[in-house]
């Protein structure tokens, strides 16, 4: 969001790194399987996405596709139950709606594996509890509503249930990575030096980000009015900041972890060979 931000702004941080004149233009999907799929229809070269569709894509593609070349942000996805609701373990869930991003995606792929592994069995259609693929903006509608009783989302939707429909987080993932940098196998493999230079690029904004986080805040503030039209209050930003950890080191064990969970959810049959997985450019 920043590095869009700087973009809009003629500041272009990525531009300025990548030189010879090269044009970055941005996409925005609601979450990561959505992604996962421009790399394959090849309509973008790299994307910051969570982990679970980055595993789920190279699994797929039997390691031929996808490379993890950087890593973004960890922490700043929580599981969120309403007010009313006794609800603190899985077993809890039995027969309860959680609502999550996008079937397949890093949020709920950690939700369905949670919820196995405390027992409940479930599936991509049902189960015990229904987990149902729900796009961020509408999740807290459904949740003021009471049409939902959970939701495991990441934020600043995390920090909006809590404060705009008294959500209470009862599960939270702060060494798991939330956002890696991925591209394209075959971009990677013809523009190396390219691609070298935007991870490279990405690793001085992370750092820059850390070292400046009221300015950095502004500009995410001004991205998320023109991604989404809703304003967000300065003090809504610097709440959900404070769940997030920045880092461009690439996760590994944090990606390893989701490969054992997407298995246990069922995306994928088989934990991957992940040597193929992580590349520095």
């Amino acid at each position: 969001m920043v590095g869009h931000a700087l973009s809009r702004q003629g500041k272009g941080w990525f531009e300025e790194r990548l030189g010879d004149g090269t044009k970055i233009e941005w996409f925005v999907y609601n979450a990561g399987p959505s992604a996962m799929e421009a790399i394959f229809a090849k309509s973008i070269e790299l994307t910051y996405v969570g982990p679970g569709p980055a595993l789920n894509a190279y699994t797929k593609s039997n390691g031929d596709e996808i490379r993890l070349i950087g890593g973004a942000a960890n922490g700043g996805a929580a599981l969120v139950v309403r007010p009313d609701e006794n609800l603190k373990t899985p077993a809890d869930f039995r027969g309860k709606k959680i609502a999550t991003p996008q079937l397949g995606n890093t949020q709920d792929i950690s939700c369905r594996a949670w919820l196995v592994a405390g027992g409940l069995k479930i599936t991509q259609l049902g189960g015990d509890a229904q987990v149902i693929p729900t796009q961020n903006p509408d999740q807290l509608a459904l949740f003021r509503e009471k049409r939902i009783d959970a939701v495991w989302t990441v934020e600043p939707w995390v920090s909006r249930i809590e404060a705009e429909a008294g959500g209470k987080v009862i599960v939270e993932e702060p060494e798991t990575a939330t956002t890696v940098l991925v591209s394209s196998a075959k971009f990677l493999s013809e523009q190396r030096d390219l691609v070298r230079k935007f991870a490279q690029a990405n690793a001085e904004l992370t750092d820059w980000i850390l070292k400046n986080p009221a300015e950095a805040q502004r500009l995410v503030k001004a991205e998320l009015l023109t991604e989404t039209k809703s304003e967000m209050t300065p003090e809504l930003i610097e709440h959900a900041w404070k769940r997030i950890v920045f880092s461009a080191e690439i996760p590994r064990a944090s990606v390893e972890k989701f490969a054992q969970n997407s298995v246990r959810s069922g995306f994928i049959k088989a934990a991957p060979d992940l040597s193929r997985l992580f590349e520095k450019p």
